[in-house]
């Protein structure tokens, strides 16, 4: 009787994701002209639309393999069971708000290869670094050729919170280097490390100095790429005769924009920061907006199909995920 009582979890998160996902697509919305989107419909070029699902379904392949070489110091990784975790952590964010996906997935390969949830929690973190570096890089050759002060601030911003990142990483790796000497001293004196804080920073140290770690950086590369060119087919399909470069601009508008936990499947913010990033190449506002909803359902009906179908290989129903997805933070964060 005098044990606490469990807290339930916030709800303001989640009003928050939904409030953000509404207001966007009020303003998508707003002077959308339906039998306009309706006559784009029927001139749609599906060979190119297919060309750009499967683009994208093999960019998250790319994700597991990269993914598979940066847990290589702990385990050998089955790339099926990467793929299959990362399937159904994109489906988790199809179905359920704040994007619980990247826990989910960790917990399915932590759970299937037998590596710590701690490890593999922490080689998602590196993935999230890696990848905004490669953002923030991309990001800075658009602004040469994109013409916008606001643009560019953004750019300068996110170029030093990343500098940043990536100089204390460098250094902790390199602390760690001279600290623990070869291999054989690493892996002698890694058991007398004190806290789990210094246990996660070995295991960055493990990531980061093995030779796997080469791979996952050109995996890493080549991930955006498809990305880039799955929306570019899809573009070219509905007959926005864009460059190749206009892909890569608004697919780093739309990342930028849907980083932070909403909706569902991002929903709304998806839309709103696709017919922003379109705007900047004078597409009009309601071409953009169809556009957006169709490149939107293109995109994302493959995953839940793959999705479902690596949820269910994984053995687990849509009322586990519900009850695993709601238990992880507490599991994770003891």
């Amino acid at each position: 009787m005098f044990e606490p009582t469990p807290q339930e979890p916030t709800q303001v998160p989640k009003i928050l994701g939904y409030g953000l996902a509404i207001a966007c697509l009020i303003w998508v919305l707003h002077d959308f002209h339906i039998m306009k989107a309706l006559r784009d419909l029927s001139r749609v070029d599906y060979k190119w639309v297919l060309l750009g699902m499967g683009f994208d379904v093999l960019s998250y392949i790319v994700q597991a393999a990269r993914w598979k070489f940066l847990l290589a110091p702990f385990g050998k990784v089955r790339l099926t069971k990467a793929i299959r975790a990362v399937y159904a952590g994109l489906f988790a964010n199809l179905v359920f708000p704040l994007r619980p996906g990247e826990l989910l997935r960790s917990y399915l390969l932590s759970n299937s290869e037998g590596i710590s949830i701690g490890r593999v929690l922490g080689s998602v973190g590196v993935e999230r670094l890696v990848d905004l570096v490669i953002a923030v890089a991309s990001l800075a050759v658009a602004s040469l050729m994109v013409d916008l002060q606001a643009f560019r601030k953004v750019v300068y911003t996110l170029a030093i919170i990343t500098l940043v990142l990536l100089g204390m990483v460098v250094a902790l790796i390199f602390y760690l280097e001279v600290k623990l000497g070869d291999r054989q001293s690493f892996e002698g004196r890694k058991a007398r490390l004190p806290g789990k804080f210094m246990s996660a920073l070995v295991d960055l140290h493990a990531m980061g100095t093995s030779p796997s770690f080469y791979p996952a950086i050109l995996f890493s590369l080549l991930m955006p790429a498809c990305q880039v060119g799955g929306l570019w087919a899809v573009m070219q399909g509905y007959k926005l005769h864009l460059p190749f470069f206009a892909a890569v601009v608004v697919l780093l508008v739309i990342n930028l924009g849907v980083s932070l936990p909403n909706a569902p499947a991002n929903i709304g913010a998806w839309q709103f920061f696709c017919v922003l990033g379109l705007g900047w190449f004078d597409i009009e506002k309601s071409s953009a907006t169809g556009f957006s909803i169709f490149a939107f359902l293109a995109l994302n009906i493959p995953f839940v199909f793959l999705g479902f179908a690596a949820l269910v290989r994984s053995g687990l129903s849509l009322k586990d995920m519900r009850e695993r997805v709601s238990h992880l933070p507490s599991e994770v964060h003891p």
